[in-house]
């Protein structure tokens, strides 16, 4: 089958973070694309949920909470805590 050449841009570290994971699971960035590709043929759809609706860990009141956690501990107010599980490996 002929091969063909497909240019795109994309952020610079995203394009970093991205060639990074395929190098973890052990593929090229080429190979994810046309996996993607194959399955949205296939499927006649995008292969994953895209939705309009923000991720709420971003939200600007969790943000804000996020800072003031991290402001605290920064300045010695913070808690430690323990890990206590749910008991089933007692």
């Amino acid at each position: 089958m002929a091969q063909t050449n497909i240019n795109i841009r994309m952020d610079e570290e995203l394009k970093k973070s991205f060639d990074a994971f395929c190098e973890e699971v052990g593929m090229s960035m080429t190979t994810a694309f046309t996996l993607f590709a194959k399955k949205t043929v296939r499927e006649q759809r995008i292969p994953f949920e895209i939705s309009t609706e923000p991720d709420p860990f971003y939200a600007p009141a969790n943000m804000e909470r996020l800072r003031r956690a991290a402001a605290d501990m920064d300045a010695g107010r913070g808690k430690a805590h323990e890990l206590i599980g749910d008991g089933a490996d007692e």
